[in-house]
């Protein structure tokens, strides 16, 4: 498997405007759902979403987001249980996605990052980081609580530093942060997204043990978020990237000039889903220049 890895702090950057940004169609939901015993979906109502995992031996919390979403997510917990919160999980180094984890540090969680989003993340602390206190690395990590294994996997360059898709596989459940948007298109321009290396990746998530998995971003109808996503939404995002693609050759071979392509293909299969208006003419340009000029983000293995 291809390992490489970049360091972008202009797109983190942009990203780190995420929690101010709009980034859904319909107003988001705000809920706690449990989706397999003990293991419980939640959305803060600001379209990011989150997991924790209730055990005997304390609770374990997938993606803190910023403080505000984490505030949330721990009443949200404290609803529940009161077990002792053990780990809160980051998935990558994003601002919008990796803020948020001195909310549990202070309650006595260790807060837990791949070794590339940690080191990304020292050199480049955002206004509500903090440091993990435990670093991972390699691209498979186990942890236990209780009875139950939390399995970390790094599949490589994708998206981001470091990022890891975590699995239950007691419960056959998973966290997919950014990589699995149910019902959207590509987000906005595409940023730091291997749209290669991002397509390998979903398919080695389908490899992966899980029947039902919290989407960070999720715009399926707000009956069915609380339910999560599934593999087949993992096939969907395999299938639009492959449409996009194709819908860009097709018009190469038609002699299309290159920068008319994005206002020229529409993908109408996809109009129903989010951001199709505003957003699918940039996915476009981006898939277009890297079939035009070459993929990014990349560097050697190295």
């Amino acid at each position: 498997m291809k390992r490489t890895s970049i360091r972008s702090l202009a797109v983190a950057a942009l990203l780190s405007i995420g929690s101010t940004i709009t980034l859904h169609a319909e107003e988001p939901l705000a809920y706690t759902n449990e989706i397999a015993t003990g293991v419980y979906s939640f959305g803060g109502g600001n379209g990011y979403h989150s997991m924790f995992m209730v055990t005997d031996a304390g609770v374990a919390v997938f993606e803190t987001v910023n403080s505000e979403h984490a505030q949330a997510l721990l009443a949200a917990i404290r609803e529940v249980t009161d077990q002792p919160i053990k780990y809160a999980f980051h998935s990558h180094n994003h601002w919008d996605h990796s803020s948020g984890g001195k909310v549990f540090q202070e309650v006595g969680a260790q807060t837990v990052m791949h070794e590339m989003a940690g080191a990304w993340l020292e050199a480049n602390p955002g206004r509500d980081t903090s440091p993990p206190n435990v670093i991972w690395e390699g691209d498979k990590h186990e942890i236990t609580l209780g009875d139950s294994t939390i399995e970390l996997h790094y599949l490589g360059l994708n998206h981001g530093l470091g990022m890891t898709v975590f699995t239950l596989p007691e419960t056959r459940t998973a966290y997919i942060a950014d990589l699995v948007t149910p019902n959207r298109v590509m987000f906005s321009i595409v940023p730091d997204f291997n749209i290669g290396e991002w397509e390998r990746t979903l398919g080695e998530i389908l490899e992966l043990d899980f029947d039902v998995a919290v989407c960070s971003h999720n715009e399926l109808p707000a009956e069915e978020v609380p339910g999560g996503c599934t593999k087949a939404h993992v096939q969907e995002e395999q299938q639009f990237i492959s449409d996009v693609r194709n819908a860009i050759f097709a018009e190469f071979e038609k002699g299309t000039e290159a920068f008319a392509i994005p206002k020229t293909v529409k993908l109408p299969q996809y109009e129903h889903w989010a951001h199709y208006d505003d957003w699918l003419e940039l996915s476009i340009m981006r898939v277009m220049l890297d079939l035009w000029m070459g993929p990014y983000p990349w560097v050697p293995e190295s």
